[in-house]
């Protein structure tokens, strides 16, 4: 099927609205954003003389919100720019723009009648075979398409993003009766490969997957709470990252949502089940206090937690639900917990607490882990036909790192039903059929490939073949070679891939002698390298505790050697034989940006935050980073026009004195780290590495040539003085401390390629001495060492 998404409408603009606007933006969609006309005028507007009437008025609404998403944060949008692809209007004067758009999104009131008096408008201006589609989390699919007509419901879906949108990966997908299954397929595919999502295709029932599961998990932990008398602090203290969810955990989490939208959604449920499992959406009283009070969380100000101002700063306190008063926060220290701190990843932090039989952190997560595994159970084949579906939507909703199958295999799922039995929990009966088949996990993994239990056998798992599983894929054929810092894989098709898997990816030794070793082996029998990884983050920058161990050691010719070694290798990426691609991707600081740089091309994952960041640290970047990004620029350069060499200096200077970060990939570009023209971006973080390795493919078959050396135009001496001359007004002004202006004299020689006439062409390798002799002055520094110390004890810079 030939279709395409050139442009969308949005209907309602709020919170999700907006937020779905923004994301469609972010991925290059023009959308129109609509919403309904104001029936007063503002105080602000009355001043201004206008009317009801007036554009401006009538369209204020859409604008008002689409204004605020240049101040939300997180940020949903990838780039200011995006907004531009924003257009606003209203429902009475703009709806026959439909006609123009390809996807209509209703996002407006959880109302059924309101939503079809909106698809009364929507159908009369749509065009033929246009989808439509509604983002509800829970009004029936089915509800909403009666009434309509075949070409209506034949292109009627509900796609229900997450909130929001630019950050949460889940999608669902839910067809109506009579949704075209070839529409179904595209809007799956688009999901994926557009949009970035990861999608599930949910069944119409209240809430779907993720919100049905996750809201009866978060009730069942509420009511565990009251009944097991722990506080609120001590149950968020152990129901984040110790079992594999977000630090938001339980409390913080209902905050940031709402409790309001949560009560709503779990009343949703409420009113759409029957018997024991309507009790379960009960909402505890206290809660229902907190809404009536309008404690709803932190868009209140406060809900579970409140903010206070202290002597040393802000403290967090935490709701007693007997008194209604806010008390100092606790934590739940037992013997379990302190146990399961000690073991690595969330399988082995989770059973070694399940297991913790009369512990009272123990019991608290066995006593909202059974639960929730048997309500997931019970439930499949009516929200979702296979439990993978399941297990993806609360990991890609919620934000767990464990599907709640996922779960139950890391706990052992044998012997946790003969508990489950033993205490008089009712097991559903086909997972107790599977496991007298002789099936003992829900999964299991044979040459690369993960098959999960369905109906009495093992299915294996489909997956986009854009979606390439390092771990699987390592697990099917094995390393070219390895050390302790990184491995060479081959990814097929005469394409190599260098993985770091050091702590934090952190660039040592080791790493410098994979990079070395792995562009040897692809020139003698590969078309070329991808540089990637899929650890938490691409890499945070040079072994830092390794350097300032050294510095204070006073170990300077070891130091000396390692800062050559790693510019030696930035400078074999640069000048291979055959095309070297970096895939970077969430954090990429420092050494991790300088990586990046000098690779032939970079596909980079549109949630990438890079910067050169080592002047936070006392430093200034060593690899050959300040190089690089200056060349970059020059290389931005329309060809053929002149251009002050003083302000791009200038600019390269602030960016790295600034230590300037990227909030997004599109900004990378914006920031002049990644170059428009032979850079690109993955909306899809799951397809970075397939996408790179295409670009490796693509640069070999095009005939690839090898860069020749390029000598450096520099500003000297005079650029020098000039670069020198606004760091010392930003100390004097009091926004740089001394030890920040000795750091910024070292940038601005290295910059300026030291006391040389303006204009002169230098060697990359004299930059590079200067550089590596300025790293190592400033190593050497008391105040350096103190925040390189700071950074590694708290993980945020140092001002001294």
């Amino acid at each position: 099927m030939n279709r395409k998404i050139k442009r969308a409408a949005v209907l309602g603009s709020g919170v999700m609205g907006s937020g779905i606007a923004a994301h469609l933006a972010n991925v290059g969609i023009p959308t129109i954003m609509l919403d309904i006309v104001p029936r007063e005028l503002t105080e602000a507007e009355e001043n201004k003389g206008l009317t009801l009437e007036d554009a401006a008025v009538r369209n204020r609404i859409a604008a008002s919100n689409k204004e605020k998403l240049k101040k939300q944060n997180p940020s949903p949008i990838t780039s200011k720019k995006s907004l531009d692809l924003i257009e606003v209007g209203n429902f009475d004067d703009h709806m026959e723009q439909l006609a123009e758009v390809d996807w209509v999104i209703e996002v407006v009131v959880e109302n059924l009648d309101i939503k079809k008096k909106v698809y009364d408008q929507v159908e009369k201006y749509r065009k033929d075979g246009s989808i439509v589609s509604s983002n509800t989390s829970g009004i029936s699919i089915n509800a909403m398409a009666e009434g309509r007509s075949d070409d209506f419901k034949k292109h009627f879906l509900g796609t229900h993003f997450f909130n929001p949108p630019r950050y949460l990966k889940l999608l669902e997908v839910i067809p109506n009766k009579e949704t075209d299954p070839d529409i179904l397929n595209f809007m799956k595919t688009f999901g994926e490969d557009v949009l970035g999502k990861g999608v599930v295709e949910g069944k119409d029932t209240p809430n779907f997957i993720a919100n049905r599961i996750g809201t009866y998990g978060l009730l069942v932990t509420v009511k565990e709470m009251l009944n097991g008398g722990y506080s609120i602090g001590e149950v968020d203290s152990v129901t984040g990252p110790m079992i594999g969810r977000p630090k938001s955990a339980t409390f913080r989490t209902l905050d940031v949502v709402g409790l309001d939208t949560f009560i709503h959604v779990a009343k949703n449920v409420y009113d759409n089940v029957e018997g024991e499992e309507k009790e379960a959406f009960v909402v505890p009283d206290f809660m229902k206090d907190m809404n009536e009070k309008g404690w709803v969380g932190a868009k209140a100000g406060q809900g579970f937690f409140l903010k206070k101002k202290g002597k040393d700063g802000s403290v967090i306190y935490e709701l007693n639900p007997e008194t209604m008063e806010y008390e100092e926060r606790k934590k739940l220290k037992t013997n379990a917990s302190g146990m399961a701190k000690q073991e690595k990843g969330p399988k082995r932090k989770l059973k070694a607490l399940v297991n913790a039989k009369g512990d009272r952190a123990g019991d608290l997560i066995w006593n909202i882990t059974k639960p929730t595994l048997v309500y997931s159970a019970n439930l499949l084949g009516e929200i979702a036909d296979d439990i993978n579906a399941i297990d993806e939507a609360m990991k890609w909703g919620f934000g767990w790192e464990l599907g709640p199958f996922e779960m139950w295999d890391a706990i052992g799922v044998q012997s946790s039903v003969e508990r489950m039995k033993e205490e008089g929990t009712q097991v559903p009966a086909w997972v107790q059929e599977m496991l007298d088949k002789g099936f003992e996990s829900f999964y299991k993994t044979e040459n690369g490939k993960v098959y999960f239990y369905q109906n009495g056998e093992y299915v294996e798992k489909q997956v986009n073949p854009k979606e390439i599983n390092l771990k699987l894929h390592k697990q099917a054929h094995g390393v070219i070679k390895k050390n302790s810092g990184a491995s060479l894989i081959d990814l097929g098709d005469d394409v190599a891939l260098l993985e770091f898997h050091s702590q934090s990816n952190a660039i040592g030794l080791d790493t410098i002698q994979m990079i070395n070793q792995s562009l040897e082996e692809v020139n003698k029998n590969y078309k070329g390298l991808v540089i990637g990884n899929q650890g938490n983050n691409f890499c945070v920058g040079a072994n830092l505790g390794m350097m300032l161990m050294e510095a204070q050691d006073f170990n300077f010719p070891e130091l000396n050697l390692v800062v050559k070694q790693f510019q030696q290798a930035m400078m074999n990426i640069k000048y291979n034989e055959k095309p070297v691609v970096a895939a970077p991707f969430g954090m990429t600081l420092g050494g991790g940006t300088e990586v990046c740089l000098p690779a032939h091309s970079i596909q980079a994952s549109q949630e990438s935050y890079m910067g050169l960041v080592e002047f936070g640290v006392g430093l200034i970047p060593g690899g050959g980073g300040n190089k690089e990004f200056y060349l970059k620029q020059l290389r931005g350069l329309p060809e053929g026009v002149d251009f002050d060499l003083q302000k791009v200096t200038n600019d390269v200077f602030e960016k790295v004195a600034m230590a300037k970060v990227s909030t997004s990939a599109a900004e990378a570009v914006e920031n002049g780290i990644l170059d428009a023209e032979v850079d690109s971006i993955s909306v899809n973080g799951d397809h970075l590495i397939y996408d790179a390795k295409q670009k490796v493919i693509s640069l070999s078959d095009a005939g690839f040539t090898p860069r020749k050396r390029e000598k450096v135009p520099v500003v000297g001496e005079a650029g020098y003085a000039t670069m020198l001359l606004g760091a010392k007004g930003l100390a004097n002004s009091g926004y740089a401390s001394e030890h920040d202006l000795k750091i910024a004299e070292k940038l601005a020689f290295v910059l300026a390629g030291g006391r040389l006439n303006y204009g002169t062409l230098v060697d990359e390798d004299y930059l590079l001495d200067l550089e590596r002799e300025a790293f190592l002055s400033l190593i050497g520094e008391a105040k350096t060492q103190q925040r390189m110390q700071h950074m590694l004890m708290k993980g945020k810079p140092l001002r001294n």
